[in-house]
């Protein structure tokens, strides 16, 4: 089985880490095959990154899946562009952010997104009620920290997040958090040792759902 990630932007540093978490999800033998999107954006913060990704994105499935592929995952927490990525592919497509949402409802958790920027938070909103996950959403909270400041060694990017994940269980009164951004799946375990509740990282989570939607297709 091989499952392919696709980061909507082009930078290579976060495309790096979304494999890494998928192959310490995934069980032995199933192969990630990771990329980025050479002609979208460095990142996507906000709707208008996101539709200059789609293009360059569609166009890396297309190229990647004709090698033959059991699922996609389209590796940005917007889950850009994907019903055009559905209405290409005969596989299985999820987006980590739905795969996020649904992975905490569940669970049984109500839940608070920390996402980078406020730009980014309509988006969310929009995608939240068209998944039907509006009910298990306490609150969508914007951290501000832009998406490449996750991407730059000694940076303040994880202690800006987990302040605003503290914050959010003291206000919010929710069960889990949910990182919106792919490029936070490497703080997630850090970040659930320290605060004691589950903390939801999409990339993990639409690599499990993608390995069992890629099992019942076969």
């Amino acid at each position: 089985m091989e499952i392919l990630f696709v980061n909507p932007n082009s930078t290579e540093s976060m495309t790096g880490k979304v494999g890494d978490t998928a192959r310490l999800i995934l069980p032995e033998g199933v192969k990630v095959r990771a990329r980025s999107n050479p002609d979208g954006p460095a990142s996507i913060q906000g709707a208008e990154d996101g539709e200059k990704a789609v293009p360059g994105m569609l166009e890396v499935i297309k190229k990647e899946t004709a090698h033959g592929v059991d699922a996609v995952v389209i590796a940005c927490f917007d889950d850009t562009g994907i019903a055009e990525a559905r209405a290409l592919c005969k596989v299985p497509v999820l987006g980590i952010g739905q795969a996020a949402y649904h992975a905490s409802m569940l669970s049984g958790c109500t839940f608070t997104v920390v996402t980078t920027l406020s730009v980014s938070i309509p988006v969310l909103e929009q995608n939240i009620e068209q998944f039907g996950v509006y009910p298990y959403c306490r609150r969508i909270r914007a951290s501000e920290v832009p998406v490449l400041e996750l991407e730059q060694p000694g940076s303040n990017a994880e202690e800006r997040i987990s302040s605003e994940i503290a914050t959010a269980l003291r206000e919010d009164h929710c069960d889990a958090i949910v990182l919106g951004c792919a490029g936070m799946t490497d703080l997630a375990h850090r970040l659930e040792l320290e605060h004691g509740v589950p903390i939801i990282d999409g990339v993990a989570s639409a690599a499990g759902l993608a390995y069992g939607l890629a099992l019942q297709a076969r």
